[in-house]
């Protein structure tokens, strides 16, 4: 008899229906009891983000710093961008995007100018990248005429999250003499949409809305479940999906001599080639490790 595969089969049926116990989606007598826990399930649930080990200076041998795209185009990345419709769906589901714009909102998140993390925004300061607003030709004509605009003069529009076209992350490998293998801290954050003044027009520039430090945003991250399409029952965190590098990224920069200058800023208008310095970038990165044990 096969003992280890029975175990393995009946830790799967006790995990998936733990999932499904705790969503409380098959007790139910209403559709407002779905997802609600009793004392004893609360009592239980210690659903912590793993927390991250300590690790001296002394004992990263080698480390590089790069930036990186992920293309929400990409299948593999579709659980940052959807879901996009907030109304025709459940509330316990929303995009990354959606996540982190309502705890800016709450004021649970700092915001970043740039990738370098020494000037903290606002929203309000951050309102001409987030929002435009634009008044038509009549509303003008009643300006000008020395009248009140009328609202529906007045065009507002916002970047949501079916603008979003990018994430770009920032993070650093580093080699842990201690553990003897290269790993991976991811540092940083940031939506990516076009120039929201442009936005109609179809050839806006792509730009960075805000960063965010992202070890001070893992608890809200891993509370934000993203769908998991080989098991409902078993939604991942967002904070699981990005630690576990669950996505499709390319390095768009590493930090270097030249003031961390982009790909593009030294391989202009070839996106093959600067596909392939990126691939030659992350090479070498791998490189590392085998370089380190080998005499």
């Amino acid at each position: 008899m096969n003992w280890k595969g029975i175990i393995v089969t009946i830790s799967a049926l006790f995990v998936s229906g733990s999932a499904l116990a705790q969503a409380n989606l098959l007790n139910a007598k209403t559709p407002e009891m779905v997802g609600v826990k009793t004392e004893q399930q609360i009592e239980a649930d210690n659903d912590q983000p793993l927390p991250y080990g300590y690790v001296d200076d002394r004992d990263i041998l080698w480390s590089k710093t790069v930036w990186e795209r992920i293309d929400l185009d990409e299948r593999v990345n579709f659980p940052f961008y959807y879901p996009i419709d907030t109304v025709g769906i459940g509330k316990d589901r929303r995009s990354l995007y959606d996540v982190i714009m309502k705890n800016a909102r709450l004021g649970n998140i700092d915001l970043y100018a740039d990738s370098y993390f020494t000037d903290k925004r606002t929203l309000k300061d951050l309102e001409a990248t987030l929002k435009k607003v634009d008044t038509t030709d009549l509303g003008y004509e009643q300006l000008n005429a020395g009248e009140q605009i009328s609202p529906e003069y007045i065009n507002k529009r916002d970047i949501t999250a079916a603008e979003i076209e990018e994430w770009r992350i920032k993070g650093v490998w580093y080699f842990d003499k201690r553990q003897g293998e290269l790993k991976y801290r991811l540092l940083g954050i940031a939506p990516v949409a076009p120039d929201v003044n442009f936005i109609d027009s179809g050839n806006a520039d792509l730009v960075e809305l805000f960063w965010i430090w992202f070890p001070s945003v893992r608890g809200i991250l891993h509370e934000a479940k993203a769908f998991n399409n080989q098991n409902s029952s078993r939604p991942i965190s967002f904070d699981q999906l990005l630690n576990a590098r669950r996505f499709n990224a390319y390095i768009y920069k590493e930090e270097n001599v030249q003031e961390d200058r982009k790909i593009k800023d030294y391989i202009p208008d070839n996106a093959l080639f600067q596909l392939l310095e990126a691939q030659r970038i992350k090479e070498n990165i791998r490189d590392k490790e085998q370089d380190m044990w080998s005499y």
